[in-house]
């Protein structure tokens, strides 16, 4: 009635964005997620909005079925810190898994508000980080990028491009995390080891020759 335009603010400003099959959304929404995903803001006809705190993007995948299916852009793959494979669960878990779909419903209560996450993570980054460890998980980034130089040069024909800083950067995040969940204030190399595939696994574009061979980023 009166020809103004009105921002409608999307799905994405919440706390908690979940993704389901990801790989099934037109490249225009996935292109959408790679402001939100790294700068926590969405701009929309030259006008910044910012999300919530905590903000969290988890994505699904289904590498089963390819057809009707878009490849995400290596930009935005990047930007997720970690890819978990999700095999099938073993026998007790799915009969778990039964038994929470076809018994009665669950009370769900909360049991934290996002103020006292937003505190944990803050918390978690107080952690100490040796420079040594830093220097590792450096080192294990730049081996995806030239593995001739860290004495593993058969690899390198298998890897067009390795990966990127943020691998670094998530490496130490997640480290820290993790030794905090382990009950320290401060990270062993295992937490970076335990995190590497993880955090590295989906960073890595593989050759031809490593698809003509049955490479996988894990067995490199």
């Amino acid at each position: 009635k009166t020809g103004d335009f009105a921002t409608s603010l999307g799905p994405v400003f919440t706390n908690l964005l979940l993704a389901d099959e990801i790989n099934r959304a037109p490249a225009k929404v996935q292109s959408a997620l790679l402001e939100v995903m790294q700068e926590r803001q969405v701009t929309i006809a030259g006008e910044t909005h910012a999300v919530s705190e905590p903000f969290l993007v988890m994505a699904t995948q289904n590498p089963i079925e390819t057809e009707g299916t878009y490849p995400l852009p290596e930009a935005q793959v990047d930007r997720f810190m970690m890819k978990v494979l999700v095999g099938y669960p073993s026998e007790e878990e799915e009969v778990d898994i039964v038994q929470r779909v076809t018994g009665p419903a669950a009370a769900v209560s909360a049991v934290a508000t996002t103020a006292e996450i937003s505190a944990l993570q803050r918390e978690c980054r107080t952690a100490y980080v040796d420079p040594s460890l830093v220097h590792y998980a450096v080192r294990l980034a730049a081996a995806t990028r030239d593995p001739a130089r860290y004495g593993a040069a058969d690899l390198a024909s298998y890897i067009s491009f390795g990966a990127s800083p943020r691998a670094s950067i998530n490496l130490i995040e997640g480290g820290r995390a993790l030794a905090y969940l382990r009950g320290r204030h401060y990270v062993l190399p295992e937490d970076v080891t335990d995190l590497a595939p993880d955090v590295l696994r989906h960073r890595l574009v593989l050759s031809y020759e490593a698809l003509a061979d049955a490479q996988t980023p894990d067995r490199l």
